[in-house]
This record gives structure tokens, sequence and C-alpha cells, in this order.
């Protein structure tokens, strides 16, 4: 990629919130699909006032904007943080019974054990849904039919708009349209190491932040391996 389409890293939280608005308003302006994925991985990020701060951008740009919590306790909180916008949070339980077939989705954090109710949610909408901070696939399913299942069927149909990882030594970050962006981290700061068109697996980053050419190491890594990798990821 020349240097002037690089992406650089955000130098702050509010910085790389609004790298993400920037990327979904991209992602769902693109016409490229209906599910789309954004993920800040920082430990100990509090997930809620990045959420509301983010559903309150969305709605200035689509006031159908409806906002999802797996559980009642995160979306009460939720509602109690953002009175003004009481009426347009939800759990996934209330959506259920009485949420709208149509407009924008933005779901917060669903997890493994949301996984059917979540999917249920998702195939009855017709509108766009964003989830932010979701993981959808349990490591601890491993390899059998069952992930295979949910690869080539539900968590196959996302993709990832925006996403932003602090790594040993270095960080991952996608941000729509651009490519999957490694960075190495210097004594000078954050260097541009490699960018990928798919988001590579932590063999591949292990390897890259080592200082393994890149065409070599696609040379080496066979399509079984990086099947296993994905499911594991």
């Amino acid at each position: 990629m020349p240097e002037a389409q690089k992406a650089s890293l955000p130098a702050d939280l509010l910085t790389a919130e609004a790298d993400l608005l920037d990327a979904l308003k991209a992602a769902l302006a693109s016409g490229k699909g209906a599910r789309w994925g954004a993920s800040l991985r920082f430990e100990n990020l509090r997930i809620l006032p990045v959420a509301l701060r983010l559903f309150q951008a969305l709605r200035s740009v689509d006031e159908s904007c409806r906002l999802l919590w797996p559980d009642a306790g995160a979306a009460a909180l939720a509602r109690r943080d953002a009175p003004d916008l009481a009426g347009t949070i939800l759990d996934f339980n209330q959506w259920s019974t009485r949420g709208d077939a149509d407009g924008l989705v933005l779901a917060v954090g669903p997890q493994p054990s949301d996984y059917e109710q979540f999917m249920a949610i998702c195939q009855d909408h017709r509108g766009s849904v964003l989830m932010l901070n979701g993981r959808l696939e349990d490591a601890a399913v491993g390899i059998g039919s069952v992930a295979r299942e949910r690869r080539r069927g539900f968590v196959s149909s996302w993709q990832q708009a925006y996403w932003l990882q602090p790594l040993e030594g270095g960080a991952l970050m996608r941000r729509f349209p651009d490519d999957w962006t490694l960075y190495r981290l210097d004594p000078d700061g954050y260097r541009h190491l490699a960018s990928m068109e798919n988001r590579p697996d932590p063999e591949q980053i292990s390897a890259l932040l080592a200082g393994e050419d890149s065409d070599s190491l696609k040379q080496q890594l066979g399509s079984v391996d990086r099947f296993i990798d994905g499911l594991r990821s």
C-alpha cells in the first residue's frame, strides 16, 4: 500500500471511536453487506460509554437505530445513563417480542452464550445490524461439526468494519475500506509493518513481528492450518 494511503493508529480512545464511526458509515454505504462488526480489543475497556456515544452518533445518521444488549441488566444501565434514549434501548428478550423488522440495529457485546438468540434476531431483521465488541465463536467448541457449521453459516456472514487490538510488541488495525494493517512497536513508536487483505492469524502476526518475510510466510502456511487457526481465533 502506498505510504499516503496507510492508515495511522489513533492517538486516543476518542480518536479510535471517530475512526470506528467513519468505518461503519463507509461500510453501510458500500452496499457490500448488512452485518458489520466493530471491535476495540482493549483490556478493561468500559464498553457502556463507548456504546452510548456510538449509538448517539448513529442516531444522528439514521433515527431508526436501536441499541440492543444481550441482558436486561446492561440495557437498564444504558437507559439510566441515557434517559433521553431510553425508549430506543432494549435487551434481546424485549427485542424478540416487540422489535422492529426494519431499521438499523446496534448490538453490543453478544457472546457465544447468546449465539442462538442473536442469530434468530438477525435472521428475522430486514435492516442492517452492527455488532460492537461481539464474540460469536467459542474456543471451547473446538473444531468439530458445530464450529464448522457456525463458520460456514451465521458467523461467516459478518464482515469487520473496524478492528483495533494492541498486541505484545505491536498492534493490529482494520478500518473499512482499508486492508488489515499490522504495526510493530519500535523505541520511537508504532511503525507500519504489513498490510493484508484478510485478517492475519496469530502465527502470521508472530512471524511478522519477529521479522519473517510475509511472502515466504504465506508459502509456509497450509490451508488446513489456516482453517484450524481461524476456528480458534
